[in-house]
């Protein structure tokens, strides 16, 4: 989903998370360009730019509207931010620290923040969706990459970083839910302290992402509980969801107070929102801000259409309700 992840100061890569990945980064770049950006000063300017566009783009104001980057590859971010505001975005997301400094620039916020990648001593790359949570020999490598971020993340006033559990590789559901609950616990005073939520995104395991552990909602919701902190949190990404289990409005009802964002998407294909498939997301929209959300939709389809401003002009829309 997104461009480059943050190099720590032990051995690090990248890693491919579908084609969201671009150059990498390290920690000290990261963490200087996390620097450069206070809250204070970033969310002067958000907030000075953000009513304006808004209402230039003739939005409803009952959602914060969100894009991910990853879906438009071809697009410089400079570019991308340009296009979004006049959209009536508040947010360009899955970024990473060195992205902060242009979205300052253009008053946008990141909705939710990129992931680490690094080594294991075995040499193993672990951060992102094969390799991460519900392995105990990844725990010591994933905090020591997660907690530069969660400060970077934080320093620059965003609030929601994005984490995975892991492919299955044999390992049942239980002892999955006990391995990712041991290791993001380590995690939690260093979220809580910095007001920072960690958050497991939901993913299919029948079309994208075979044998990812965290493919259903009450897999996820069992973590939450586990946990026991309002500091981790579940990304419902409804096109995935769709696929896995459907049932996603009364899913919303049930179990809205564990997902702390959402991600759209066309099923099938993951293309456009519109009447090309099979969601009616307008409902969908209205039964999260029922719930009283007041987080970000992110727009997560990958354009079909050679115009993917009005692809992505119209997805906003339809689910500005």
């Amino acid at each position: 989903m997104f461009s480059a992840p943050l190099k720590p100061v032990c051995q690090t890569e990248s890693l491919p998370y579908d084609s969201r990945m671009s150059n990498h980064l390290s920690r000290r770049g990261a963490l200087q360009s996390a620097a450069a950006v206070t809250a204070g000063t970033f969310f002067a300017a958000v907030e000075s730019n953000i009513a304006e566009a808004k209402e230039s783009a003739g939005l409803k104001n009952n959602i914060r509207h969100s894009a991910c980057k990853w879906c438009y590859k071809k697009v410089t971010l400079e570019d991308f931010c340009v296009s979004a505001k006049k959209i009536g975005l508040e947010s360009v997301e899955l970024l990473n620290p060195e992205d902060f400094p242009t979205l300052k620039k253009h008053g946008l916020h990141c909705a939710m923040v990129s992931f680490p990648g690094g080594k294991t001593p075995a040499g193993v790359k672990v951060g992102g969706i094969g390799k991460a949570f519900n392995r105990v020999e990844h725990h010591d490598t994933l905090v020591g990459i997660y907690e530069p971020l969660i400060k970077a993340s934080a320093a620059a006033g965003f609030t929601n970083v994005i984490c995975f559990s892991g492919n299955r590789e044999g390992l049942d559901d239980a002892d999955g839910i006990k391995n990712c609950a041991k290791g993001l616990k380590r995690l939690m005073p260093i979220a809580e302290k910095h007001k920072v939520t960690l958050t497991m995104e939901l993913l299919n395991s029948k079309v994208n992402h075979k044998d990812y552990q965290c493919d259903h909602t009450e897999w996820g919701v069992e973590l939450c509980k586990a946990i026991g902190s309002e500091h981790f949190k579940l990304l419902y990404d409804i096109y995935h969801m769709q696929i896995m289990e459907g049932d996603v409005i009364d899913t919303i009802k049930r179990h809205h107070k564990y997902f702390s964002h959402y991600h759209t998407g066309g099923v099938p294909g993951r293309n456009e929102i519109d009447e090309s498939q099979e969601l009616y997301y307008p409902a969908i929209c209205k039964a999260i801000v029922a719930t009283g959300y007041k987080g970000f939709i992110g727009q997560e389809f990958i354009p079909a259409r050679k115009d993917w401003q009005a692809s992505l002009d119209q997805g906003v829309k339809i689910c500005d309700v």
